[in-house]
């Protein structure tokens, strides 16, 4: 087997890996942005513990094709960045989508969540999302907002039937 054909087997190999291992995906056309414009992208990704590779699109849908992964090759055409975000399914449309509001030149093209491809549209909607850090915040605030008001509403009648005994 010749050393180029090992070269793309790895390749293909490792994008499998993270395609698997990434619970949100997010392609972008990041053509036109110049060099200072992606160091402060990549940078952005980076602090939301996203991972954002380019690679060449015939392997990715030979990876795509062998996980399964139905419509993802429509997408890869011209050059493509792809972000995997590990932890947090929207934090790669989350940062994108905020970068591409200040830079034109960046433009979401598809996305992917647990094996699911959604288009531009879909991608900037799941932008919107907030954090599983913050839902689950608003949760447990809006438990937390009851147990207060019936801590409250106890200690006040606590309060007057020991203000009532004491007369």
């Amino acid at each position: 087997m010749n050393k180029n054909r090992q070269l793309k087997e790895a390749k293909v190999a490792e994008i499998k890996e993270k395609l698997e291992k990434a619970q949100g995906v997010v392609l972008a056309n990041y053509q036109g942005l110049t060099v200072e414009e992606d160091t402060t992208l990549r940078k952005n990704l980076r602090e939301a513990g996203v991972e954002y590779k380019v690679y060449k699109n015939n392997l990715v849908v030979l990876a795509a094709n062998e996980l399964g992964i139905q419509g993802l090759d429509a997408y890869l055409e011209g050059p493509v960045s792809i972000a995997f975000g590990y932890e947090d399914a929207t934090a790669p449309a989350r940062v994108l989508h905020t970068f591409a509001k200040d830079h034109k030149k960046l433009e979401l093209k598809a996305g992917m969540v647990d094996g699911t491809v959604y288009d531009k549209a879909q991608v900037e909607k799941l932008a919107t999302i907030p954090s599983k850090e913050v839902l689950i915040a608003k949760l447990l605030g809006s438990f937390k907002a009851p147990l207060s008001n019936l801590a409250y509403l106890l200690n006040a009648i606590k309060e007057k039937k020991e203000s009532e005994s004491a007369e």
